[in-house]
């Protein structure tokens, strides 16, 4: 069995132009931003990073690569990446149409902001159920 990260390779090689080398740029900002992520390959071929949960997807289509975040609306984005998937509760998304100019250091940013809230959770304890006194 092929690793994610063979199959991501073979994905951007597949994809070629300009959709590859958007791919394979955005998978360079992410691990620039968090060297400690995970790549992962779900729902049948789709580039997926984690890092203490999912932090984004990297989906291509005829006219756009799409970053979704996973808990996108949860985060500060003061540069105004997001462009697409903006009415959903828990995801937001970035598309990246042909010719798009790729704000590296705010992406950056927003890909270690989907890692801290990610850590966050794992953090907090669990609440218990208060324990209930038997009066005798």
């Amino acid at each position: 069995m092929e690793s994610a990260s063979a199959l991501i390779d073979g994905k951007i090689r597949e994809l070629g132009g300009w959709r590859g080398e958007t791919l394979a740029k955005v998978r360079e900002i992410i691990h620039a931003a968090d060297p400690e992520i995970v790549e992962e390959w779900k729902w049948r071929g789709t580039p997926v990073w984690s890092h203490g949960g999912i932090v984004c997807t990297g989906e291509t289509y005829k006219k756009v690569v799409k970053m979704t975040f996973a808990k996108g609306a949860a985060l500060k984005d003061p540069s105004g990446l997001f462009n697409s998937s903006l009415e959903g509760n828990v995801r937001r998304a970035i598309d990246i149409h042909e010719g798009d100019r790729i704000d590296e250091e705010a992406l950056k940013d927003l890909i270690r902001a989907a890692v801290s809230l990610n850590l966050m959770g794992k953090s907090k304890p669990k609440a218990r159920a208060p324990k209930h006194r038997q009066d005798t």
